[in-house]
Protein backbone atom coordinates (compact mmCIF):
# COMPACT_ATOMS: atom_id res chain seq x y z
CA UNK A 1 0.00 0.00 0.00
CA UNK A 2 0.83 3.25 -0.41
CA UNK A 3 -0.09 6.75 1.57
CA UNK A 4 0.82 10.28 -0.51
CA UNK A 5 -0.08 13.30 2.39
CA UNK A 6 -0.29 16.29 1.19
CA UNK A 7 0.40 19.12 4.03
CA UNK A 8 2.01 22.61 4.54
CA UNK A 9 3.67 21.34 7.44
CA UNK A 10 5.34 18.53 6.70
CA UNK A 11 8.17 18.65 9.68
CA UNK A 12 5.09 17.27 11.57
CA UNK A 13 5.40 13.81 10.72
CA UNK A 14 9.04 13.65 11.70
CA UNK A 15 8.40 11.79 14.72
CA UNK A 16 5.40 9.88 13.73
CA UNK A 17 7.55 7.96 10.76
CA UNK A 18 10.64 7.20 12.76
CA UNK A 19 8.84 5.78 15.94
CA UNK A 20 6.87 2.12 16.91
CA UNK A 21 4.42 0.36 14.37
CA UNK A 22 4.56 2.70 11.40
CA UNK A 23 8.63 2.77 11.67
CA UNK A 24 8.54 -0.57 11.61
CA UNK A 25 5.82 -1.09 8.77
CA UNK A 26 7.57 0.97 6.64
CA UNK A 27 11.19 -1.34 7.48
CA UNK A 28 9.28 -4.03 6.23
CA UNK A 29 7.60 -2.74 3.33
CA UNK A 30 4.56 -3.25 3.89
CA UNK A 31 3.48 0.42 3.10
CA UNK A 32 5.24 3.36 1.33
CA UNK A 33 4.17 7.07 3.07
CA UNK A 34 5.20 10.06 1.41
CA UNK A 35 4.81 13.57 3.07
CA UNK A 36 4.21 15.78 0.24
CA UNK A 37 4.39 19.52 0.92
CA UNK A 38 1.57 21.62 -1.01
CA UNK A 39 4.27 24.68 -0.86
CA UNK A 40 6.13 22.61 -3.31
CA UNK A 41 3.48 22.97 -5.88
CA UNK A 42 2.87 26.75 -5.81
CA UNK A 43 3.18 28.92 -8.90
CA UNK A 44 3.31 32.29 -6.98
CA UNK A 45 5.88 34.01 -5.39
CA UNK A 46 6.85 33.59 -1.64
CA UNK A 47 5.48 30.05 -1.64
CA UNK A 48 2.14 31.54 -1.42
CA UNK A 49 -0.39 28.64 -0.46
CA UNK A 50 -3.63 31.10 1.00
CA UNK A 51 -5.24 34.16 0.39
CA UNK A 52 -8.03 36.80 1.71
CA UNK A 53 -11.67 35.03 0.81
CA UNK A 54 -13.58 36.44 -1.56
CA UNK A 55 -16.78 38.67 -0.01
CA UNK A 56 -14.86 39.36 3.25
CA UNK A 57 -14.32 37.77 6.46
CA UNK A 58 -12.03 36.38 8.62
CA UNK A 59 -9.38 33.58 7.95
CA UNK A 60 -7.25 32.88 4.66
CA UNK A 61 -8.22 30.56 2.41
CA UNK A 62 -6.03 27.59 0.86
CA UNK A 63 -6.12 28.42 -2.90
CA UNK A 64 -7.26 25.94 -5.62
CA UNK A 65 -3.79 25.68 -7.41
CA UNK A 66 -1.03 24.57 -4.78
CA UNK A 67 -3.70 21.45 -3.63
CA UNK A 68 -4.57 20.71 -7.30
CA UNK A 69 -0.95 20.80 -8.43
CA UNK A 70 -0.09 18.27 -5.51
CA UNK A 71 -2.76 15.53 -5.74
CA UNK A 72 -2.09 16.10 -9.35
CA UNK A 73 1.50 15.19 -9.07
CA UNK A 74 1.09 12.02 -7.11
CA UNK A 75 -2.33 10.82 -8.39
CA UNK A 76 -3.14 7.69 -10.52
CA UNK A 77 -5.58 5.51 -11.41
CA UNK A 78 -5.81 3.48 -8.10
CA UNK A 79 -5.25 6.41 -6.17
CA UNK A 80 -8.50 7.34 -3.52
CA UNK A 81 -8.56 10.45 -2.02
CA UNK A 82 -9.57 11.72 0.84
CA UNK A 83 -10.17 15.52 2.15
CA UNK A 84 -10.19 15.70 5.88
CA UNK A 85 -13.23 18.10 6.68
CA UNK A 86 -16.18 18.73 9.35
CA UNK A 87 -18.60 18.02 6.29
CA UNK A 88 -17.22 14.04 6.38
CA UNK A 89 -18.72 11.49 7.56
CA UNK A 90 -16.82 10.21 10.85
CA UNK A 91 -14.37 8.03 10.77
CA UNK A 92 -14.83 4.43 12.13
CA UNK A 93 -13.19 0.82 12.43
CA UNK A 94 -15.34 -0.23 9.68
CA UNK A 95 -13.81 2.26 7.59
CA UNK A 96 -10.51 1.68 8.52
CA UNK A 97 -10.90 -1.78 7.02
CA UNK A 98 -12.42 -0.18 4.03
CA UNK A 99 -9.23 1.88 3.46
CA UNK A 100 -7.20 -0.72 4.14
CA UNK A 101 -7.92 -2.36 0.95
CA UNK A 102 -6.67 0.62 -1.29
CA UNK A 103 -3.59 0.56 -3.25
CA UNK A 104 -3.10 4.11 -3.09
CA UNK A 105 -4.34 6.83 -0.40
CA UNK A 106 -4.20 10.62 -1.31
CA UNK A 107 -4.97 12.52 2.07
CA UNK A 108 -5.29 16.32 2.03
CA UNK A 109 -4.77 18.17 5.14
CA UNK A 110 -6.69 21.49 5.49
CA UNK A 111 -5.29 24.41 7.58
CA UNK A 112 -5.84 27.88 7.86
CA UNK A 113 -9.70 29.28 7.77
CA UNK A 114 -10.28 26.43 4.88
CA UNK A 115 -10.40 25.02 1.58
CA UNK A 116 -11.06 26.82 -1.71
CA UNK A 117 -14.55 25.38 -2.52
CA UNK A 118 -13.60 24.20 -5.82
CA UNK A 119 -10.54 21.66 -3.65
CA UNK A 120 -13.87 19.52 -2.86
CA UNK A 121 -13.57 18.29 -6.54
CA UNK A 122 -10.63 16.75 -5.92
CA UNK A 123 -12.15 13.98 -3.53
CA UNK A 124 -13.41 11.05 -3.77
CA UNK A 125 -14.21 10.68 -0.05
CA UNK A 126 -14.57 13.58 3.05
CA UNK A 127 -13.60 12.42 6.26
CA UNK A 128 -13.82 13.47 9.36
CA UNK A 129 -12.67 12.30 13.19
CA UNK A 130 -15.18 14.10 14.99
CA UNK A 131 -17.42 17.02 15.68
CA UNK A 132 -14.74 19.60 16.91
CA UNK A 133 -12.43 21.84 15.61
CA UNK A 134 -8.41 21.82 14.89
CA UNK A 135 -5.80 23.79 13.46
CA UNK A 136 -5.10 21.40 10.07
CA UNK A 137 -5.92 18.14 9.15
CA UNK A 138 -2.22 17.27 10.29
CA UNK A 139 -3.38 14.81 12.97
CA UNK A 140 -6.51 13.31 11.63
CA UNK A 141 -4.35 12.21 8.80
CA UNK A 142 -2.27 10.25 11.35
CA UNK A 143 -4.59 8.72 12.94
CA UNK A 144 -6.29 7.85 9.78
CA UNK A 145 -3.21 5.93 8.86
CA UNK A 146 -1.79 4.91 12.35
CA UNK A 147 -5.82 2.94 11.58
CA UNK A 148 -5.45 1.67 8.71
CA UNK A 149 -1.75 0.97 8.74
CA UNK A 150 -1.76 -1.98 11.45
CA UNK A 151 -4.83 -3.54 9.48
CA UNK A 152 -2.22 -4.50 6.78
CA UNK A 153 -1.21 -8.33 6.82
CA UNK A 154 1.68 -8.57 8.67
CA UNK A 155 1.65 -5.64 10.50
CA UNK A 156 0.56 -6.55 13.38
CA UNK A 157 -0.75 -10.46 14.86
CA UNK A 158 -3.88 -11.62 13.61
CA UNK A 159 -5.07 -12.62 16.66
CA UNK A 160 -4.24 -9.22 18.12
CA UNK A 161 -7.03 -7.54 14.95
CA UNK A 162 -9.78 -10.44 15.98
CA UNK A 163 -9.91 -9.41 19.82
CA UNK A 164 -9.82 -5.60 19.48
CA UNK A 165 -12.76 -3.27 20.05
CA UNK A 166 -15.15 -2.17 17.26
CA UNK A 167 -14.65 -5.50 15.66
CA UNK A 168 -18.17 -6.42 16.37
CA UNK A 169 -19.40 -4.00 17.73
CA UNK A 170 -18.40 -4.23 21.15
CA UNK A 171 -15.51 -2.86 23.39
CA UNK A 172 -12.28 -5.23 24.42
CA UNK A 173 -12.11 -7.29 27.24
CA UNK A 174 -9.89 -6.37 30.36
CA UNK A 175 -6.60 -7.72 30.49
CA UNK A 176 -3.65 -8.09 33.27
CA UNK A 177 0.06 -8.77 33.95
CA UNK A 178 1.92 -8.79 36.60
CA UNK A 179 2.02 -8.76 39.48
CA UNK A 180 -0.91 -10.87 40.76
CA UNK A 181 -2.01 -8.51 43.32
CA UNK A 182 -1.24 -4.37 43.12
CA UNK A 183 -1.84 -2.42 45.93
CA UNK A 184 -4.91 -4.74 46.61
CA UNK A 185 -6.18 -5.05 43.66
CA UNK A 186 -6.24 -8.85 42.47
CA UNK A 187 -5.96 -10.02 38.86
CA UNK A 188 -9.36 -12.15 38.47
CA UNK A 189 -9.12 -16.26 39.38
CA UNK A 190 -10.50 -17.10 36.20
CA UNK A 191 -7.75 -15.83 33.95
CA UNK A 192 -4.86 -17.86 36.05
CA UNK A 193 -6.48 -20.99 36.32
CA UNK A 194 -5.95 -22.34 32.83
CA UNK A 195 -9.35 -23.24 32.09
CA UNK A 196 -9.76 -21.72 28.85
CA UNK A 197 -13.11 -22.42 27.90
CA UNK A 198 -13.82 -20.16 31.30
CA UNK A 199 -11.33 -17.38 30.15
CA UNK A 200 -13.24 -16.95 27.43
CA UNK A 201 -16.42 -17.27 28.68
CA UNK A 202 -15.22 -14.46 30.93
CA UNK A 203 -13.89 -12.26 28.39
CA UNK A 204 -17.32 -12.21 26.05
CA UNK A 205 -19.28 -11.28 29.22
CA UNK A 206 -17.25 -8.94 30.03
CA UNK A 207 -16.72 -6.97 26.86
CA UNK A 208 -20.99 -6.90 26.99
CA UNK A 209 -20.52 -5.64 30.65
CA UNK A 210 -17.82 -3.06 29.27
CA UNK A 211 -19.70 -1.34 26.53
CA UNK A 212 -22.86 -1.30 28.36
CA UNK A 213 -20.98 0.49 31.39
CA UNK A 214 -19.08 2.77 29.18
CA UNK A 215 -20.61 3.06 25.63
CA UNK A 216 -24.28 1.62 25.50
CA UNK A 217 -24.89 3.33 22.18
CA UNK A 218 -23.11 0.62 20.58
CA UNK A 219 -25.39 -2.06 21.45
Amino acid sequence: MRIDILTLFPHMFDGFLTESIIKRAIEKDKVQINIIDIRDYTPYKNNQVDDYQFGGGGGMIMMCEPVFNAVESVKTDESHVILLTPRGKTYNEKKAYELKDKKHLIIICGHYEGFDERIYSLADELVSIGDFILTGGELPSMMITDSVVRLIDGVITKESLETESFNDGLLDYPVYTKPRVFRGMEVPEVLVNGNHKLINEYRDSERKRITKEYRDDLL
